[in-house]
């Protein structure tokens, strides 16, 4: 067989180790006489799986233990909408969201997150054809706002935060890290939310 390497922006290249582990244990995972993909989603074999995989995401980036780990269905761009229906109703009607459009991805969620509540584009890169992050120094950031949402790399416009943004008062900080996570060290404590697609640094989706 010739091996072939994907360096695709999505799916990418496994250690050989994980890819013959997972064969091995596709007929009998751990002696249970079933495979992964046959157990029951509320059986104690998966439960303990889904068990450790947080146990592990948890100990990779220490998340505080007042952070919850979330694994949902959805994808990166279903977080455009779970997370406005969720924070946008810590504040009075109608709330505000501000964003910091950076390129393609957060473009996506400012037009989902205009469905849900009144957006202010606190700054934008789209002058400078979204070659650069704004200084945080020019963004306009509303008093109130029900959060702040940064999409920390923007893998098709090619911009990258290499700083925490600062928000106010109690306001939290979203940041769609999808295509990073994992990648380096993250003070999970400065953000109100992080969310993340599987696929990109952490394994394959599901």
């Amino acid at each position: 067989m010739t091996q072939i390497y994907n360096f695709s922006a999505g799916p990418a290249v496994l250690p050989k180790e994980v890819l013959a582990q997972a064969a091995a244990e596709m007929l009998d995972w751990h002696g249970s006489g079933m495979s992964v993909m046959e157990m029951s989603h509320r059986g104690p074999e998966f439960i303990s799986i889904y068990q450790a995989a947080v146990a592990d995401l948890r100990e990779l980036l220490a998340v505080p233990d007042n952070y919850k780990v979330l694994f949902l269905q959805g994808g990166g761009l279903g977080e455009n909408a779970i997370v406005p229906l969720n924070l946008v109703g810590r504040k009075p009607q109608p709330a505000t969201i501000d964003f910091v459009h950076t390129g393609s991805w957060s473009g996506k969620s400012v037009k989902e997150a205009q469905r849900y509540a009144k957006v202010n584009v606190a700054a934008t890169a789209e002058p400078g054809r979204f070659t650069s992050v704004p200084s945080q120094q020019s963004w306009k950031l509303t008093p109130d706002a029900a959060y702040v949402h940064v999409c920390t790399n923007e893998t098709i416009d090619g911009v990258e935060y290499n700083f925490v943004p600062t928000v106010q008062g109690d306001t939290p900080l979203v940041a769609d890290m999808s295509s990073h996570i994992l990648s380096r060290v993250i003070d999970v404590s400065k953000y109100g939310v992080i969310f993340a697609g599987a696929q990109k640094n952490i394994g394959p989706a599901g």
